[in-house]
């Protein structure tokens, strides 16, 4: 009788993992996010959430946030007190008499990130683009003025 014998190692990490993954599109977009001025009232729930990347070279930061099968016209940037939001929505797929769906998997509706911004970013300077269902905000960087040490004497 030959028997295989196999060993397989617990990942309890995979686990978690394999978990969160099944719960994710239930609790992914329904979380508070803060809009506006970040008051405790400006409190709001997202339909969905763009994903969005901040890169930053010698002139200054760049955020791009995917949003396809958007128009700009649906996309609405603002810079206020210090923070860069970023909000819009995306419309939902009319429905199709002739198409019948066996999956929905994007998501619609309402969305807006806001991002605190550096104190080198100059918000004055702002520009945004949208193509091809790439949003991207341009933040020049200005020279933040640092103090110079001085020696004090004391007397």
């Amino acid at each position: 009788m030959n028997t295989l014998n196999k060993v397989i190692t617990w990942n309890p990490l995979r686990e978690i993992d394999e978990a969160q993954n099944r719960f994710n599109p239930f609790f992914l977009a329904r979380f508070p996010n803060r809009m506006g001025s970040g008051a405790i009232d400006s409190l709001s729930v997202a339909d969905w959430s763009p994903d969005v990347d901040i890169s930053e070279d010698d002139r200054g930061y760049l955020l791009k946030a995917d949003l396809p099968e958007m128009k700009k016209d649906d996309v609405r940037v603002t810079v206020e007190d210090g923070i860069l939001c970023v909000s819009g929505e995306r419309k939902s797929v009319k429905e199709d008499q002739k198409r019948k769906f066996h999956r929905i998997e994007r998501s619609f509706g309402t969305f807006e990130r806001s991002f605190t911004l550096p104190e080198d970013a100059d918000s004055t300077k702002v520009t945004a683009e949208f193509h091809d269902g790439v949003l991207k905000v341009h933040l020049p960087t200005t020279p933040i003025a640092r103090s110079k040490a001085i020696e004090v004497q004391v007397k």
